[in-house]
Order: structure tokens, then sequence, then C-alpha cells
């Protein structure tokens, strides 16, 4: 028997998951809070639930992309959410990024009042990985219902990875913050460093050291574009890399665990947010390094 589909989330990130398990032939059930973001997915195939409550009956998996923590709950444990019909023999995927310890709070409340499971499985790749299907993924929670859901996820990700109990994909994505975020500010200094040293033009900075140590994906893609000053199209806002890295710091002070490289790239960002920049993209981090703003 196959096994029943239902998304709630269709935004930047739900919208091509969904759009990639109805190519791999999945039924989807969908809902949304505003209605128009689902109307794709009709025209595609996916099928409307009137309510959150009306699609979790009707499914054996529920997954889940939504804008924090605050929406999670509220989907999940308000009036006609999940867990109004939530049993021990469905499941939830969330693929939100939150707070470690409140995925663990979330979920232990969804087991102890429905019997449902809950993994969180937040997702690296951006938009971009979400269309092409080679989204890296990220989970925590019980390796049964990690197995469980493999095969769905196989439909929009080039790895799932199970990295412990409930809460461990939420830290294993804080870990993949700080090295992005850290390498953003990294790039940036060298950017401005080759401008400012007698390198001609630094957009070529990524030609001359691919395939050495200092290379990467992200390098390839964010040097010529922090170099050429260009953020479109936008990659990220620099306020949602700053909420990440400072709820790292917050776990790291918890568990005793010395984050000094996150602790100078959430300055960095925080500097950037206070210039009015913090809705902007990214790579706005270079307004740090400009002689403008050096005068200014």
């Amino acid at each position: 028997m196959s096994i029943r589909l239902g998304y709630i989330g269709l935004g930047i990130m739900g919208g091509p998951m969904v759009d990639r398990l109805l190519e791999a032939g999945h039924d989807v059930l969908v809902w949304n809070r505003s209605r128009e973001k689902i109307l794709p997915a009709l025209d595609k195939g996916a099928k409307e639930a009137a309510s959150v409550a009306e699609l979790v009956s009707n499914v054996d998996v529920v997954l889940m992309c939504l804008t924090d923590s605050k929406a999670v709950e509220i989907v999940v444990f308000g009036e006609g959410g999940v867990a109004s019909v939530g049993s021990k023999d469905k499941l939830l995927v969330d693929f939100s990024s939150m707070r470690p310890d409140v995925t663990r709070e979330l979920a232990a409340r969804l087991k102890s009042e429905t019997g449902m499971g809950w993994v969180d499985a937040p997702v690296s790749g951006g938009a971009k990985g979400a269309v092409a299907g080679t989204l890296a993924i990220m989970a925590g929670g019980a390796e049964a219902d990690i197995e469980r859901v493999r095969p769905i996820v196989e439909a929009f990700s080039q790895r799932f990875t199970r990295m412990g109990e409930s809460g461990a994909g939420q830290v294993t994505k804080l870990c993949n913050q700080i090295i992005v975020a850290s390498n953003v500010v990294t790039m940036a200094e060298a950017v401005s460093f080759a401008e400012k040293s007698g390198v001609v033009d630094a957009t070529k900075l990524a030609e001359a050291l691919k395939g050495g140590w200092a290379d990467s994906q992200p390098f390839q893609i964010m040097a010529p574009r922090f170099a050429a000053r260009n953020t479109e199209p936008k990659i990220g806002a620099a306020n949602t890399m700053l909420k990440d890295l400072d709820t790292a710091r917050d776990v790291a002070l918890e568990n005793g665990a010395p984050v000094p490289m996150a602790a100078l790239a959430s300055e960095a960002f925080r500097k950037l947010s206070s210039m009015g920049l913090g809705e902007e993209d990214i790579g706005e981090i270079m307004a740090l390094f400009d002689p403008r703003d050096e005068e200014g």
C-alpha cells in the first residue's frame, strides 16, 4: 500500500518540494494558510485539503515547512491543528528550521498527546536545491521513523542523513549555518583585501583559486557576486543568518561549546542589520568593507 502524503506550507521551499513529489508519482494533499500559494501545485495534480485537520485525517505522513517555531506550534497544536486528529500510526516530518530545544519540546508533546512521531529535518540547498531535487537534509528522530520516510524524501534530496534523536537535525543545521556565515564574512574580507592590494579584477578570484584548498561551491558562487557588488537574485537575508547564529551561540552557551567564529560572524551580520541592510541579500556584507562606509 502506498503512503498517503500531506504537505503543509507551500512557500519558497515547500512549493518545489511538492512539485518533485508529484513528478515522482506521489499523490499529495496540500494546505497553506494563504491559498494562492497552493494553486500551482493544484494545477500539477495535487489535491486540496480544506483545513489542517482534514489533511492530517486523510494521510499517513504529514510533511511541513513553515517560517518559524511560532508558526509550527500554531499549526500543530492550535485549534484544528495536527494534534487534534493525530494518532500513533501517523508521522510528522518538519523541514522548518528552529531551536533544537523547541523541537524536542514540541515533538515530546505531540508524542505524549497523540502517539504521533516527529522527525525534525531542516534542509540546506535553498530554493534552487529544492527545484533541482538536490537538497541536503539532516534529520533527528527515531531511526524507524526516518527510514519510513526515506523513499519519500529522496524525491527532492540528494542526502538524507540521520544525525541522532529529536533535535539533532536542528543542531546539524546550526552547524551548517556556522560554517556558511563564517565563510561569507571571510570571502567578503578576501575580496576586499584583493581589491585594495593590487588585484585588478577581484571577480577573477574564483577562477584563480578553483581546485585549491580555498575553493568551494559557495566561493565559486559568492566571490564573483561580492566583487561585482551584485545582490540579485537574492540568496538569503542577512537577518535570517543573524537569527541562526544567535541561536547557535545560545545553544553553545548552554552546552559549554566554544564558538569563536560564529561569534565573530554574528557581530558582522549584526552590524549589517544596524545599517538597515538586515532584510537585504547577504551580499550586502561588502558594505562593511567599502571605503565609503569607513569614511561615513
